[in-house]
């Protein structure tokens, strides 16, 4: 088993424990509390485990390159795993936290190939034959569900922090991070709807903005920043997984902008097109729209964010995308910024083994199908 394989399954370990804990506390209150949890399982039984992963990284790249560090240093040996593993279970909780709003914001019905939070609760409560509308009430659970979720991912932050020599580091960090990325996904359905009155000479900066904060920092950038302070990493340290976190988020993101739009839905588990329909003003949007002729233009700006888009519409709109050679230049991009994020993991003192590895996720995000 890979040390990857062996992250990820501490993480699912840490995750189901932790909410075990949780359910037998609020079992206590009401038995009701056992469906609730159960959703919650089904949702972080899932994903990729991408930002864990950056975590318990970030923290081996530096715990492991000290001079004097025993073969144990950066594993689960280390005295400070259980800390990591705790830091990496937070990141996991809030990002649970974040799909679960996300999808309520962007109407999405699926996620992971299966109901999304606010329709599985709808489902819930529809075949229990409950009083009222099924579908309002699902919406209203799955945002307390959601905040929730962040709670927990507070409170386990909190717990492992404590413990940590290094901890009130971390701590900071993550308070950036979660500020961070709310607001990034304020300034996302911001430009789903103020595109229209701004100039259109700033709109591609301005989805390069929302892709860095909604998605880049806190998807790779930050989980390492966590991970190699949890580790004491000095500047050097941090700039070069800063160096390398950036670009690689960036790439993460821009990849998503292209499952968003011609992703299998065999595969991602959403409908085809889903970032159409939502009026995603992302990066790949942009570019498109800067090459497209200004009736083609007009075309997708009305189309773009019409939930009730059918296939047909959906096609014409990806041709025109297509046609436009923006997949070309975000393939382009992503690449760019892969190379660049290599040069800088060279540039800190980082174990050989954690470099390796993180040149391998590098490639991993930015070529996934999901």
């Amino acid at each position: 088993m890979s040390a990857q394989q062996r992250f990820a399954r501490a993480v699912d370990g840490s995750l189901q424990e932790f909410l075990d804990e949780r359910e037998a506390v609020l079992a206590e209150v009401s038995a009701d509390a056992v469906p609730l949890v159960q959703r919650v399982r089904e949702l972080v039984s899932g994903g990729k485990r991408v930002r864990s992963a950056f975590v318990l990284w970030g923290w081996h790249a530096v715990t492991a390159a000290r001079p004097d560090a025993p073969h144990t240093a950066g594993t689960e040996q280390d005295p400070a795993w259980a800390d990591a593993v705790g830091v990496a279970t937070a990141m996991e909780l809030i990002h649970a936290a974040a799909l679960v709003h996300d999808d309520i914001i962007d109407g999405s019905d699926t996620r992971r190939g299966r109901p999304a939070m606010h329709r599985a609760l709808e489902a819930m409560h529809r075949d229990a034959e409950w009083a009222g509308d099924a579908r309002a009430w699902g919406t209203s659970a799955a945002v307390l569900v959601g905040d929730l979720l962040l709670n927990w991912a507070d409170d386990r932050m909190l717990l492992a922090c404590r413990a940590a020599e290094h901890g009130d580091a971390v701590h900071d960090e993550y308070r950036r991070m979660r500020e961070e990325v709310t607001f990034g996904q304020y300034l996302d359905v911001l430009e789903e709807a103020a595109w229209i009155r701004q100039d259109p000479a700033t709109l591609l900066d301005r989805a390069h903005t929302v892709a860095i904060h909604k998605s880049a920092r806190y998807s790779v950038e930050r989980p390492l920043a966590l991970g190699a302070l949890l580790a004491g990493a000095d500047d050097a340290q941090l700039e070069a997984l800063s160096g390398y976190g950036l670009p690689v988020g960036l790439a993460f993101q821009m990849r998503d902008d292209l499952l968003g739009v011609f992703g299998d839905p065999e595969v991602t588990g959403k409908p085809a097109g889903d970032d159409l329909r939502e009026g995603k003003r992302t990066v790949l949007v942009e570019i498109a729209r800067q090459r497209l002729t200004p009736s083609v233009r007009t075309m997708l700006d009305e189309l773009l964010g019409d939930p009730e888009l059918d296939e047909r519409q959906i096609a014409i709109l990806q041709d025109a995308i297509r046609g436009s050679q923006a997949p070309e230049r975000l393939e382009a991009l992503i690449d760019r910024s892969v190379g660049q994020a290599l040069e800088s993991l060279h540039e800190g003192a980082l174990s050989r083994s954690a470099v390796l590895e993180l040149e391998r996720l590098a490639d991993t995000v930015a070529k996934r199908d999901r």
